[in-house]
């Protein structure tokens, strides 16, 4: 639809039956528990945000050092640090409740039953619009299998957490897996709302110098623009495998990204990285895709999903 010169475009998307004001999300992990931010950012103007990864008891996470900039992205290994469901509930989400801001609470366990014991403490909570479920932690009760790169684990997953939820349940697939388009399918067959992808890419960096890796768990999490012509390629992999909303995620740092990950097939986009570079970039980036859909006469920026041309 051609947008008419003096009307401003529509950059609301719906899904899972949540309505957010604009595609762009501030990922987990980079936008710590939302209020940090509320002095230097609008989250007002924001599609929503998601938290830290949240568990069913505080974590101290990895020991120093666990950040290290690659030439093209960042690595990181901060071991699910975070101040735990109740915590969360009883400190933050209060204030997050004054802000008129879409909340998705990222949430994560080592054992199924960690799972189901976090999203039961969340479900008590009024202010939480959606769970994403992290997908990449290892299962300690399966000799350290991840959730995220086994079929039959994944679905158990998915299905008991959907039916303890009372909220729409994303789910956050890990890159590191032979087939996406394979997990995608498991996530929709246990009953996901929609999938989130993808988390890092396992990698690592070594210093010649000291002939030590530069991270003490040794392999950490590779983020950033060094990541996003593949992330891309895996969100146009599983949007045309799964009839449910993909949020796109990996590298995105401008408005182009952004509409690049939309053709592709993605819903809506979750920003990372350049949260940790700039605090302000997803604010900047919203602005961005307001001014493309202006300069582009599109009335409403869901006409873009999936519209690749091939």
């Amino acid at each position: 639809m051609a947008l008419p010169s003096a009307q401003k475009p529509d950059l609301s998307v719906s899904f899972a039956g949540i309505t957010f004001k604009n595609p762009v999300i501030p990922a987990s992990g980079t936008f710590g528990y939302g209020i940090e931010f509320e002095d230097i950012v609008s989250l007002e103007k924001l599609g929503g945000f998601v938290t830290k990864g949240l568990s069913r008891e505080p974590m101290a996470g990895n020991p120093p050092p666990r950040l290290f900039e690659t030439a093209a992205g960042m690595l990181n290994s901060i071991g699910l640090q975070n101040i735990g469901a109740r915590a969360f509930v009883e400190e933050k989400l209060p204030l997050l409740r004054r802000k008129n801001v879409v909340v998705i609470c990222n949430v994560f366990g080592y054992s199924r039953e960690d799972y189901e014991a976090t999203i039961r403490i969340l479900n008590e909570a009024e202010g939480i619009a959606a769970y994403e479920l992290n997908v990449s932690c290892p299962n300690t009760q399966h000799g350290g299998i991840t959730f995220g790169s086994d079929r039959v684990l994944l679905e158990e997953l998915v299905a008991s957490c959907k039916a303890a939820s009372r909220r729409p349940l994303i789910v956050k697939l890990s890159p590191n897996v032979t087939s996406i388009p394979m997990m995608a399918k498991s996530a929709e067959n246990a009953g996901a709302d929609a999938i989130s992808l993808v988390n890092t890419f396992v990698a690592m960096s070594v210093d010649s110098d000291t002939r030590k890796p530069r991270i003490s768990n040794v392999t950490a999490g590779l983020s950033g623009p060094a990541i996003k012509p593949i992330a891309l390629r895996m969100v146009y992999e599983a949007a045309h495998t799964v009839d449910l909303p993909v949020i796109g995620i990996g590298g995105i740092t401008t408005a182009a990204d952004v509409i690049e990950f939309m053709l592709a097939g993605a819903a809506a986009v979750e920003v990372g990285t350049a949260n940790l570079w700039d605090p302000c970039a997803s604010e900047k980036i919203v602005d961005g895709v307001r001014r493309w859909c202006a300069e582009h006469r599109m009335a409403r920026i869901t006409d873009l999903i999936g519209t690749l041309s091939l």
